[in-house]
């Protein structure tokens, strides 16, 4: 053999497939099947679990069919796996009796799950105002951290997006909006559940969420006595009226008080008021029943008087 043959020893066709094909199979995630006591939610998770029609709904699918779409989890550091994506469908599998559910284990670091189970849950058709609000705030934060990961557009082709904008644009909503949103962030739970339950509207609970917490409980306080919802002008007059020092719980009560044009006839008695002549386990709705009943006793009255 010359000397300077070179020495080259070839594999054949069928071990580099071979290795290219393990190759990629340790790359290829795996849907495992993960006993449900292993799995655990996602920390600070921002959406609702309800035990709703649609929960229902879900529960009879999985009885029926199985779960069919693998949930998405991290392993935890103390053990087991954070789900990122899939909260509903281990409820719903938890409602059927399932043992396992099949999962995708992805090795991912807080502020990128943040973003995918953010982003995995704001494609839901129906979001509380409250859920939307800590989604928001939260992708924000990750893609903060992220630092210059979050200018994502190239200044070379165009002007860079700030994480807000970027927000707003995978949300397909407005900057300023994805703002107010988080503004929600801010309000007592107690408020924040009534923007939930539309006894607040949004644009009125944005305003409030400008008064610090012993303001927004006499907020609270007053809109119970007064039993009136804030107006959009009632709200931003408070909020102007906490900036400038003059907020107190009479002046909330004040403003809550006056008379709208379609609640003219409405007759506003305070709580305090009340509670002088009811035992003090009574309950506003026991105050109330009995309100009427005397009021019905009374009218009873007036009318015998009056056919004498």
């Amino acid at each position: 053999m010359p000397k300077n043959s070179l020495n080259v020893s070839l594999k054949g066709a069928d071990d580099i497939f071979s290795t290219e094909e393990s190759r990629q199979e340790q790359q290829r995630e795996q849907v495992q099947q993960i006993p449900i006591g292993e799995l655990f939610p996602f920390k600070n998770h921002p959406f609702k679990v309800l035990d709703d029609e649609s929960m229902q709904r879900t529960v009879e699918s999985v009885e029926q069919y199985g779960v069919l779409s693998p949930l998405i989890a991290r392993p935890r550091p103390e053990g087991g796996y954070e789900i990122i994506s899939g909260h509903r469908r281990q409820h719903a599998a938890q409602l059927a009796g399932l043992d396992a559910l099949p999962v995708i284990v992805r090795q991912m670091d807080d502020d990128a799950a943040v973003l995918l189970m953010v982003d995995s849950n704001l494609q839901r058709e129906n979001i509380l105002p409250s859920e939307r609000a800590f989604a928001y705030k939260m992708k924000l934060e990750a893609l903060k951290n992220q630092g210059a990961r979050s200018d994502l557009t190239s200044a070379q082709i165009g002007p860079k997006l700030t994480a807000a904008e970027k927000v707003a644009e995978e949300a397909s909503d407005t900057k300023s909006q994805v703002k107010r949103f988080i503004r929600l962030t801010n309000l007592v739970p107690e408020l924040l559940d009534m923007v939930d339950e539309k006894k607040i509207a949004f644009n009125p609970a944005v305003e409030l969420s400008y008064l610090d917490e012993s303001q927004q409980r006499d907020f609270l306080e007053a809109m119970n006595d007064t039993q009136n919802a804030p107006s959009l002008s009632q709200a931003q007059r408070l909020k102007k009226l906490a900036q400038e020092g003059h907020f107190s719980y009479d002046v909330a009560f004040a403003v809550m008080g006056e008379e709208k044009k379609d609640e003219l006839d409405k007759v506003v008695i305070k709580n305090d008021t009340l509670r002088k002549y009811f035992p003090r386990s009574y309950t506003p709705k026991q105050m109330e029943d009995t309100i009427i009943k005397l009021l019905e006793q009374w009218q009873r009255k007036q009318q015998r008087q009056n056919e004498r």
